[in-house]
């Protein structure tokens, strides 16, 4: 009998589960796995920052439905990956995490890079555990993927220390779990469920939310079907992005105020919907939520129907039992004006997307970006408040995961990452990463990464020279002369990008947007596209905290 070390036998049960592709920063603890990744036929992609590695890894279970694998070394590079590992346990993201460690046998003596690495990750991760016996790497891979997946997405952990990864280990003595067989669909109670029926049947002015738990859905097609015969306005959010024609986009707060109905899909009600209090909420609007945790309804705001459920799958339900009031008149009413709303706040942004302003206006920037963008693009927003702008204007072309950005975590530094992993799981598709000028400050180092590895994608950079989401609201409070920290130079990114072997263009005017990106996409090559971005009042007022 053959015996080998313990890496490849990680390997093998990672390969077991599907795993095509692992996201890492190399280090001594680990190295041993990448041998095994080798021989099982696992891509691996190497990043500059632990906290990209998780934050592909983040994304390309956002991408293929499978929970992303992300590997880093002991002590720092699990200490640098926690960033990533806590936006993806916000966004209710599946990812596997493995960890290294000092030496089972040298534990407390101060091995290199030792340190309490569980006690860290506890609070991010729905599943903890440290790897003792070589023999059990198999079921605790398989259990590591079940539990990412299982309920409400996240990340899990798995600490694996050194001498275990270098115990031998009999190549024919291991049994490989059956792998994780896909989420199933889970239905709400029946009755809850005709409750939210009777709501909705008689509800005058209804409005539908759908948030980013619809993508964890075995069939979240079924929401283009109920969003067709709701007879309401439905809003999506997150990673529901693209799922729906763009129709409603931008009367969601004007419907909030006046709805006397809420159907609220996998979503919280947190900051992004003012904690479902006024004044954005009418006070006698009746709540139907709809979560896959059943403590989710009612925090914040209570749930007059609380359905634990998958989105879809309530969906169905729901349009199971026929009539839900969609030929009602108050209803074709409350749509014309609210089709009216969507009409008004479209005028009021004209000025800025025709804007022939050089630096160039930022509404103008998405107008020519969404123009510009082919069918069937990846678009990624990582910024403050161009992100934000590009959110109201881009058309998403393709779902699911046809808009990614962080979640509500709000976590700058994701773009490079999601990225790579976007260009990894379509190959055939258009990548676009959207990036403020301050966040590419963060991640910038991994266009290397990426011209390196043969992954490229298009980057835009909304250049106006500052933190503008922070320094708006920090000049109207204190002044221009006392606003430190927010204040950028308006600096030459994309020869940064040539340094490392990409593509740069500068761009003062906005007549050559589209061309550049026509240039970009045809290249075939990491592009940085650096626009110096004018000044705009599109979103004064908006919250930064």
């Amino acid at each position: 009998m053959s015996f080998d070390h313990a890496g490849k036998l990680v390997a093998r049960a990672l390969r077991n589960e599907g795993v095509e592709v692992v996201f890492t920063l190399c280090g001594g603890h680990v190295m041993s796995i990448y041998d095994g990744c080798l021989d099982e036929g696992i891509r691996v992609v190497d990043v500059r920052h632990e906290q990209t590695a998780a934050f592909a890894a983040d994304a390309w279970a956002r991408l293929t439905g499978r929970p992303g694998v992300a590997i880093v070394t002991a002590g720092p590079g699990v200490t640098n990956a926690v960033t990533g590992i806590a936006n993806a346990h916000r966004a209710q993201s599946p990812l596997v995490v493995i960890g290294g460690q000092g030496p089972h046998n040298l534990a407390g003596k101060g091995a290199l890079q030792e340190m309490d690495l569980l006690s860290v990750i506890r609070p991010i991760t729905k599943w903890q555990v440290s790897v003792t016996d070589p023999a059990r790497i198999p079921e605790q891979i398989a259990m590591a993927f079940r539990k990412a997946m299982a309920g409400v997405p996240g990340p899990v952990y798995l600490e694996m220390p050194l001498d275990l990864l270098f115990a031998p280990w009999a190549q024919g003595d291991v049994r490989l779990p059956a792998p994780y067989p896909g989420r199933p669909s889970m239905p709400g109670d029946e009755e809850r469920v005709a409750a939210a029926a009777a709501l909705l049947r008689q509800a005058d002015r209804p409005v539908v939310l759908i948030g980013s738990q619809v993508r964890w859905s075995p069939n979240w097609e079924v929401a283009r079907t109920f969003a067709e015969r709701v007879g309401a306005p439905v809003y999506v959010s997150g990673m529901a992005r693209g799922l729906l024609e763009p129709r409603w986009m931008r009367s969601r707060k004007a419907a909030l105020a006046e709805a006397d109905v809420a159907l609220v899909f996998g979503t919280p009600l947190d900051f992004r919907l003012n904690y479902g209090g006024a004044p954005v909420w009418n006070d006698a609007c009746k709540l139907i939520q709809v979560d896959l945790d059943p403590s989710e309804p009612g925090r914040n705001r209570d749930a007059d129907v609380a359905i634990p459920g998958d989105s879809a799958a309530v969906m169905a339900q729901l349009l199971a039992l026929g009539d839900l009031g969609a030929d009602r008149p108050e209803r074709r009413q409350w749509l014309e004006r609210l089709q009216a709303e969507e009409e008004k706040r479209l005028a009021r942004m004209q000025p800025g997307l025709t804007s022939a302003a050089s630096p160039v206006d930022p509404l103008r920037l998405c107008a020519e970006i969404d123009r510009a963008l082919p069918d069937g693009a990846l678009v990624i927003g990582d910024g403050g408040d161009f992100v934000a702008t590009a959110a109201n204007v881009l058309r998403v072309r393709r779902y699911p995961a046809g808009w990614m950005d962080p979640g509500p975590l709000g976590t700058l530094g994701v773009g490079m990452g999601f990225a790579m992993a976007a260009r990894l799981a379509h190959p055939d598709a258009p990548v676009l990463l959207l990036l403020g000028d301050g966040t590419a400050g963060l991640n910038l180092m991994e266009v290397e990464a990426a011209v390196r590895q043969n992954l490229p994608f298009v980057v835009v950079i909304g250049n106006d020279a500052g933190w503008t989401q922070i320094r708006r609201g920090q000049v109207e409070m204190f002044g221009a002369d006392r606003a430190p920290a927010t204040a950028l130079a308006y600096a030459r990114y994309d020869e940064v990008a040539v340094a490392l072997g990409a593509r740069g263009e500068w761009i003062e005017r906005p007549e050559d947007v589209g061309p550049a990106l026509e240039r970009a996409f045809a290249s075939g090559r990491v592009t940085v596209i650096n626009v110096k971005m004018g000044a705009s009042d599109f979103r004064a007022g908006a919250i930064s905290v």
